[in-house]
């Protein structure tokens, strides 16, 4: 069996003074884990008619179950990263705004949809997506994660959607 915080990579101090920051590679760098990662990631939810993905290390995740469940891989990127019509929304960070981004034609009104990324922490991101499916009129009946880290608040604002994680850690720092 895996223990997939074996395969996480504590890193102090990165990216800025005061963040211990959870590392994926090893457990990308272990086909074994990651492939036991995936399959336990889509245990957790029904199948979706789509699976939209974060920018930029939930494209790591959302890719393997797009294929595993046969459906649709939506990127949700950065502003000013997809061409084409996009519905956009803007969404607080720590110091300042970002935005994302999908593609105005990438999802179906009445999809369920499935977020993916590798962790959540409080949540901003990962709720700008919901919007942004929500903005196309589908409907996001899960959002999947590695990672979650305890006492940041990330699932509370993620509610009514169901969030599920593989571990949850303390975020240290």
């Amino acid at each position: 069996m895996i223990r997939f915080e074996d395969h996480i990579r504590e890193v102090p101090d990165f990216p800025k003074q005061g963040i211990l920051f959870k590392d994926i590679m090893p457990l990308l760098r272990s086909p074994e884990a990651f492939r036991a990662a995936i399959e336990a990631m889509a245990s957790r939810v029904a199948r979706p008619d789509a699976v939209v993905a974060i920018e930029s290390r939930g494209f790591l995740f959302g890719a393997p179950l797009a294929l595993h469940w046969n459906v649709p891989l939506v990127p949700a990127r950065k502003f000013g990263k997809l061409p084409g019509q996009t519905v956009r929304q803007v969404y607080s960070l720590e110091y300042g705004e970002d935005t994302l981004e999908l593609h105005a034609d990438s999802l179906e009104p009445g999809w369920k949809v499935v977020v993916v990324d590798d962790l959540l922490a409080t949540g901003g991101t990962a709720r700008a997506t919901v919007q942004l499916v929500r903005q196309l009129k589908a409907e996001v009946s899960a959002a999947l994660f590695l990672i979650e880290l305890e006492g940041l608040g990330g699932r509370k604002r993620l509610e009514p959607v169901v969030s599920h994680a593989l571990l949850t850690l303390p975020a240290g720092g």
